[in-house]
């Protein structure tokens, strides 16, 4: 079973020795249209504008102006049209969160692979340059996969985590550790146990 959640930002617990945790708002969804593989069509509310497509997906479904977003997750065996109820995630004790990684433009090799750079002294300008990438004789060319300056970063990540606890009246959940994405970004929670 699937929730759409949005990542609020990190805590930490008031125990001693405290714990490091991560905030995630579950997001109201209605379902639409339940489909005979388990997933169902469901509405949530996003800054997206409105156009004539989605207008038409709300009179479809009979959603209010505010659900503006249309996404197919999975969920429970039994589940009806109308809203999601979040009540299974009070028993939850282990999730997958699947969230974008932060952006990080075009970066270098030292930052994007880890890569160690040269001396950083006595007259050498190798600096944080990754150094030769062919080869001589075979295969005279570089292979594919070589690792080299680029795009790094929004990626989509999958990581597990327990859950601590979960604010059904406020729809925060609370897991152990932390997640990838920036603060505000948007992802799917998938129930473990």
């Amino acid at each position: 079973m699937e929730f759409i959640i949005e990542k609020i930002g990190m805590s930490r617990t008031v125990d001693v020795p405290s714990v490091p945790v991560t905030l995630l708002k579950v997001i109201e969804t209605k379902v639409c249209e339940v489909k005979e593989d388990g997933k169902a069509l469901v509405a949530y509310n996003s800054s997206k504008k409105l156009n004539k497509s989605i207008e038409g997906q709300q009179t479809k479904f009979g959603v209010s102006k505010e659900f503006n977003k249309f996404m197919t997750i999975e969920v429970a065996e039994g589940t009806e049209s109308g809203d999601l109820s979040t009540a299974v995630l009070s028993e939850t004790t282990l999730v997958k969160t699947s969230l974008e990684t932060k952006g990080r433009g075009f970066a270098g090799g030292m930052k994007r692979h880890g890569f160690g750079g040269g001396p950083a002294s006595h007259g050498h300008r190798f600096g944080r340059r990754i150094g030769s990438i062919g080869n001589a004789e075979w295969p005279g060319r570089v292979q594919k996969g070589k690792k080299m300056p680029g795009h790094y970063g929004t990626q989509m990540t999958t990581v597990k985590n327990d859950v601590l606890s979960f604010d059904a009246e406020n729809g925060i959940l609370v897991l152990k550790g932390s997640i990838p994405g920036h603060n505000g970004a948007r992802g799917l929670v998938r129930i473990v146990k």
